[in-house]
């Protein structure tokens, strides 16, 4: 059985809650990454904010990135824990459509899993099976 641990991208880096989306727009410019997710002073995951929450919910809105933090877009939090098993992961992602899932061991983030991640892992030979990866697809992009 095959886990969130073994397919996750670990090293995931937090943009604090108060920092400002200008930072957290820079951060993932830096880093490469379309999301971050949120920490608050306890390093706890508070939420995830992506590239295109900024855009849509902060810039087209006519709102400073300067101004607003993290936090103030802080949706829902979906997650998953490091042990569960890769149904669950895709099962979670493909009934919230989202394409990024944050990773948690007890309450500290441990890493991140991608669309790319899931790729990667059937591209490895980690038990992640086309079937899978076929549902999650239609799950994801279908019901849009």
């Amino acid at each position: 059985m095959t886990t969130a641990r073994e397919i996750m991208h670990t090293g995931a880096q937090c943009i604090g809650a108060h920092q400002t989306l200008a930072e957290a727009s820079k951060m993932m410019r830096d880093k490469n990454v379309g999301a971050l997710p949120i920490c608050g002073d306890d390093q706890k995951l508070k939420g995830i904010i992506t590239d295109r929450d900024i855009v849509l919910r902060c810039i087209a809105e006519g709102k400073d990135p300067a101004k607003m933090t993290a936090m103030d877009l802080a949706g829902h939090l979906h997650c998953v824990r490091a042990d569960d098993d890769m149904d669950m992961v895709l099962r979670k992602m493909e009934q919230h459509q989202i394409r990024r899932i944050p990773v948690i061991d007890g309450e500290r983030l441990v890493g991140m899993i991608s669309e790319a991640d899931l790729a990667m892992g059937r591209r490895d030979g980690r038990r992640v099976t086309d079937q899978q990866i076929l549902e999650f697809m239609e799950g994801v992009y279908m019901k849009a």
